[in-house]
């Protein structure tokens, strides 16, 4: 969890600098590690990279509402694209990625992290 907090922090020093596409891909990266942790806890296996997957799977007792599920499935689309300069039509992802979109992409990682502390710390 602490890591997930530090890719956190990370993805806010990337977004003030204007570096959209990796504060996308940091927060993508802190929800999975947090959800990755919220496994550990639980004594279970977290396999794959898919935030909304994984939380998806989490057992009954500690389920996702399906709005964070959809925070999700908003953070595995920052993946892929902000780190590969082939995966957008033209150009390279710093010129497609927005600082709105990190905005967003922040406010989805945190929502999730402060899930699953609050889940770890119960």
């Amino acid at each position: 969890m602490r890591q997930a907090r530090r890719d956190l922090a990370q993805a806010r020093h990337a977004m003030e600098g204007d570096f959209h596409e990796w504060a996308c891909f940091s927060a993508q990266q802190a929800a999975e590690k947090a959800v990755k942790a919220l496994y550990q806890r639980l004594g279970a296996d977290a396999w794959g990279h898919s935030v909304a997957a994984l939380l998806a799977e989490l057992p009954s007792n500690v389920k996702a509402a399906p709005d964070l599920v959809d925070r999700g499935k908003t953070l595995d689309r920052h993946y892929i694209p902000p780190r590969y300069p082939n995966s957008l039509p033209q150009g390279i992802p710093g010129d497609y990625y927005t600082r709105r979109e990190a905005e967003e992409a922040l406010d989805h990682a945190d929502a999730i992290i402060s899930f699953c502390e609050g889940h770890i710390l119960r």
